[in-house]
């Protein structure tokens, strides 16, 4: 499960965001994840669990921005339907090559922390 590589990076990359905010633990953080990634949402949400029990963030939440790929056909200008998990190499219109366009973001899009005073930060 690779994805709990991520989440412990994930985790990695916010803590270090926070370090000019000693004691701050993290109260949410915002992530897209492309179709594309090979990211399952569900597992990364249960593996962000895991990368923060035991630490001042357990609790804290993960939010998953879902990035879907899409097909586009230059000769047509316009996107092309798929069925899920199913790519055309051709488009069915006209005959071209489609693009696969999008689907490889996995950033951390937000962070919100909690101060040591209670006060609560977006960044």
């Amino acid at each position: 499960m690779h994805e709990l590589g991520i989440a412990l990076e994930i985790h990695r990359t916010c803590r270090e965001a926070m370090a000019p905010h000693p004691g701050a633990r993290i109260e949410r953080v915002t992530v897209a994840v492309g179709e594309l990634t090979a990211v399952e949402p569900d597992l990364l949400e249960s593996a962000w669990e895991a990368a923060v029990a035991g630490s001042p963030d357990e609790g804290s939440e993960i939010r998953i921005l879902w990035r879907p790929a899409r097909q586009y056909c230059a000769g047509c200008r316009a996107d092309k339907p798929r069925a899920e998990g199913s790519w055309l190499r051709l488009c069915p219109d006209c005959g071209m090559p489609l693009a696969v366009e999008g689907g490889e973001e996995l950033d951390v899009l937000e962070l919100a922390f909690i101060e040591p005073d209670g006060e609560d930060t977006d960044g």
